[in-house]
This record gives structure tokens, sequence and C-alpha cells, in this order.
């Protein structure tokens, strides 16, 4: 389906076949998880090149594809013979992903072609979630609310956020992450109004706002969550922020469903924020999607008018970062459906005093 999806766009794109290079691409398209390929799709053939310790791995993930180890002869060799056998005139590119290097390595060493960019083309295609996607992503978010569960017992006083940071990779590692989505961020205290904050060798006090945002991988697909909360008892300050934001997420979850508009979802919670005297704190988009990689589009942003659709997964995690005093963000994974979305994060959202 997924390379059917590609063959049709070809005519569209007026090229008679694609290289594919970028890691995510290729994975996506041929199963392929080795660090080096690359993928000839056409109408007619489908090859995947890599090199000899990854022979035995291609034939096993990518059936689909005619394995070749370019090696032996190099890589433009296979190309040119592989594309005057499929005569094939013009050759779409990754002009989005290849460096300016990889280009004119293409427009030197490719013969008798015209290379023509394919832009996000297959991006697009990703944009929608097939049933083994959607649950992979699932299992990866669950992960994550059995390491959130894990973590509200842990974290005390004078833990520091690396150990904090430390703790949680192994909690989900442990429960068969076999990554990281991203380097996970635990702010504490005046550390927390910084969206992106690293773990720092700073102890975790009493009366800090913890904020976590992490996320693992599972059969090469990302989950997303952030939760904030309380060491001890929260002040009248931090329970005021923590609503506003709790707030502004629920309502925008409300309004997810197939056919909203990327703007139109931020423009619920950002205003939301802004009518409670904190849009000013409030600098980020309210969402991305997720997939294999975990920054995808489209987005919830007050600039995107891409128009949602079922089975696209997306983030939505408004934040209010007020600098001196710290900040609060509450992040969700949920898929689009026709009538609504499913969370693929349970861990609770209500604001939590670990005492």
């Amino acid at each position: 389906m997924r390379l059917q999806k590609l063959e049709n766009s070809l005519d569209d794109l007026q090229i008679d076949a694609v290289l594919i290079r970028d890691s995510y691409n290729r994975r996506y398209l041929s199963g392929f998880t080795g660090s080096n390929a690359y993928l000839y799709i056409s109408k007619n053939t489908k090859k995947l090149l890599t090199d000899f310790r990854y022979i035995e791995q291609a034939n096993k993930q990518s059936p689909n594809f005619d394995i070749i180890d370019y090696t032996k002869f190099g890589l433009l060799k296979i190309l040119n013979d592989i594309i005057d056998k499929d005569n094939a005139k013009t050759i779409g590119f990754e002009d989005e992903t290849i460096s300016y290097k990889e280009f004119i390595t293409y427009e030197k060493g490719l013969k008798n072609v015209e290379l023509l960019p394919i832009g996000d083309t297959v991006e697009k295609i990703r944009m929608i979630k097939d049933e083994e996607e959607l649950r992979c992503i699932q299992k990866a978010a669950s992960i994550g609310d059995l390491a959130y569960e894990h973590i509200l017992k842990f974290v005390k006083p004078g833990v520091t956020e690396k150990e904090v940071a430390l703790e949680i990779e192994t909690c989900m590692k442990k429960n068969g992450a076999e990554n990281l989505s991203f380097d996970t961020i635990v702010a504490s205290g005046l550390n927390s109004s910084k969206p992106h904050a690293e773990p720092s060798d700073k102890k975790i006090e009493e009366g800090d706002f913890v904020t976590l945002d992490f996320g693992c991988i599972y059969k090469g697909y990302c989950s997303d969550m952030t939760r904030t909360f309380v060491v001890g008892k929260a002040s009248e300050k931090q329970k005021e922020i923590y609503n506003i934001v709790l707030e502004a997420q629920l309502k925008a979850i409300e309004a997810v469903k197939a056919g909203c508009v990327g703007k139109d979802i931020d423009k619920i919670a950002r205003d939301i924020i802004t009518d409670k005297g904190y849009g000013d704190n409030f600098g980020h988009g309210l969402g991305h999607s997720v997939g294999l990689f975990i920054h995808e589009e489209p987005r919830f942003s007050y600039s995107d008018e891409n128009v949602f659709t079922e089975n696209m997964v997306v983030t939505v995690e408004p934040g209010i970062y007020v600098p001196g005093f710290g900040g609060v963000r509450i992040e969700d994974l949920v898929c689009v459906t026709k009538d609504g979305i499913i969370n693929f994060v349970s861990s609770p959202k209500q604001l939590i005093e670990v005492v």
C-alpha cells in the first residue's frame, strides 16, 4: 500500500523513478532499518542498494525489493545500469533532506537523466498512519505511562534532575522501549520556565514545579508526553497557572477531529491562555505530528492551514512559562478520528502534589 501510494504520485510529479536516501522515508517504504541504503523505485522495478554489512538484513526486512551490494562496482555505476535498464529519463530526489554535496554527486554521476525535486511527497504519505503504525505508537505511549507512574514514586527532595531523567529512561527500556524519542527533559523549580531545559545537577526542592517531557521508540515509532507536578504543597499561583494550562489543553482536545484545521486548534488553547493574562508566556506551537520521527507534519500552530484527517497522530501541549517563577506544560499524544480523538496517553492530568 505504501509503495503503491508513492507509485501513484510519480505521474503527478512527472518523473519515471525516485531515489530515496532519507532514513525515515527509506524505512517507511522498505522496512529496512540499517544505516546505509538507497532505494530506487519506479513502476517497473524496486531496488535496495546497500553494502556488504547489511545484505542479509535487507533480504529479511525488505522482501519487496531486489537487494544489491553496490560496493564492488560503486553506487553511481550500479544506479546508472538500473536507470538504463529501466529506461528512466527523469529521476526524483529528496530535495528537502539531502545535502548540496549529495545533489552534486547525483548531478555529475547520473548520466542522461533529468533530476527533479519531490519535496515532501513521501512525508505527506507518512502523515496518515496505518493500523500497524498506530499499534506501535500506542505501545510506545503505554511504556511512557508506566515510566510516569514509576517516577512519581521515585521523585523526592534531594534527587537531581539528571537522576530523574536516568530513572525514566531506564524504566522505559526495561519495559520494552528500544530507544528514546528524544533527549528526556526534566526541569524543576526555576528551570521549568525553560520549555526545553536540559536535565542538570540541580537538586529538586520542596515546592518545586517539576516538568517531565519524554518519549520512547517501539518498533521504530515514537511516543511523546509531558506532565508537570509539584513536590510538596502547591502554592495558589502554581495552582492558577496549572489549571489554566489544563483548561487550554482539554478545550483544544475537545475540538480535534477529522476536518479540523491546525491553526484553529492552536487558537483555542492560545486564546484561553491569552485571556487569562499569560499570552506572552506561551511562545511555541500547540502540537506536532509524531511517527517514525518525533516532529512530523502537520502541526497545531498559529500558521498551519493543513486539514487533519483520520489516523493522523499529533501532540496537544500548551504551556505557560514564567521566568523567575517556573512553568507548566501538559502534553498528550492523540490519534485523530472521524468524530474526535483516541488519546494514547492515560496518565492523570490533575495537579499532583508529591509528598
